[in-house]
């Protein structure tokens, strides 16, 4: 039988997990689902665990390929998907039961729906930092398409273990190496071509935290590297064919995205500052301004890059107020 959903897991040396990770697979209820494993060359006995799970149940199908890296992995795993939908898995996470369930009901209700993410639980809880917490807490405040869009410029707002996409559309979209993280980079080329996407609000998959996560120890994924990707993709949206801009906020966040906007030719007419101190001075020849200016720059869009979500919702309403909309004349994008 032709599964429904192919469970795409990239591995590299995760003997440790892997299996904790396929038994999730194997308690799916109410889905017709394979699950292909590629092993990216690991050095462990990651190989020999995938391939004991393949050898008792026949839906789980294993790709030994040499160490390449995870696009490479995920491109290769791809082609050997057969599912229409193709979900995401990491090979050091879990997911509930009724996770494949859950999201295939989202996509079936809604077919202009390109993708649909979840919720998550990160794990493990001893040891989470304010700032975990905080962003565990945003990322499972997001669920709708509108949602999505307006949060895709802060950070990635579908955890990628989550992702759960039509195969027909990730088949021309499919993951690519630019230097920055590659599920930004994918959320955002879809986004760009005008498919919706949208989360499940539910916590359907344990997304596992720690100092040897691929996030946090690969070269693309340094913060800069986030801040080039917003950069890259506001230069071909919002700012394409502008040579100006209003930047809300120079801290440091507001520094780092200016210098990759400048990367592609773009700087900010205007810099929008609460600080008194700064109002009526200039940064790099353009003046600071207070948020009151904004009536008289009617035409410019603004990019504000404050971090910190209470500062955000106080920026939204005020912009609102002046009846910039949301992804059209403004983005946020800390």
């Amino acid at each position: 039988m032709v599964p429904r959903v192919s469970v795409l897991l990239p591995a590299f040396d995760a003997a440790t997990t892997l299996a904790a990770s396929l038994r999730s697979v194997q308690r799916q209820r109410d889905v017709a689902w394979e699950c292909v494993v590629v092993d990216d060359g690991s050095r462990d006995d990651t190989l020999a665990v995938a391939r004991r799970f393949a050898a008792r149940d026949p839906r789980v199908r294993v790709l030994a390929c040499e160490h390449r890296g995870i696009v490479e992995s995920l491109c290769r795993g791809l082609e050997a998907c057969r599912g229409e939908i193709v979900a995401r898995m990491d090979a050091d996470d879990w997911m509930r039961r009724d996770r494949l369930a859950c999201q295939l009901e989202a996509l079936d209700a809604n077919p202009s729906l390109a993708a649909v993410g979840a919720w998550v639980r990160i794990f493990p809880r001893g040891g989470m930092t304010p700032g975990q917490r905080a962003y565990e807490s945003w990322l499972n405040g997001v669920e709708t398409p509108l949602q999505v869009r307006a949060e895709a410029f802060v950070e990635c707002p579908i955890a990628h273990p989550t992702l759960c996409i039509r195969r027909d559309v990730l088949e021309q979209f499919p993951w690519r190496d630019r230097g920055w993280p590659e599920d930004y980079d994918l959320v955002h080329r879809l986004l760009a071509a005008g498919h919706d996407l949208a989360v499940v609000a539910e916590r359907l998959l344990g997304w596992r935290d720690g100092p040897d996560r691929l996030s946090r120890t690969g070269e693309a994924y340094r913060l800069e590297r986030f801040t080039a990707c917003k950069g890259a993709f506001l230069a071909r949206g919002l700012l394409a064919g502008r040579q100006d801009y209003v930047l809300w906020g120079y801290g440091d966040t507001g520094r780092s995205l200016r210098r990759a906007l400048l990367e592609h030719g773009l700087a900010p007419s205007h810099i929008v500052e609460l600080h008194p101190g700064r109002v009526g001075q200039k940064i790099h020849g353009a003046p600071v301004v207070a948020p009151a200016a904004l009536a008289g720059l009617a035409g410019l869009p603004v990019v504000v890059s404050v971090a910190g979500a209470r500062a955000r919702a106080l920026i939204r309403e005020e912009l609102a107020r002046l009846g910039r909309r949301e992804t059209v004349d403004f983005v946020c994008a800390a």
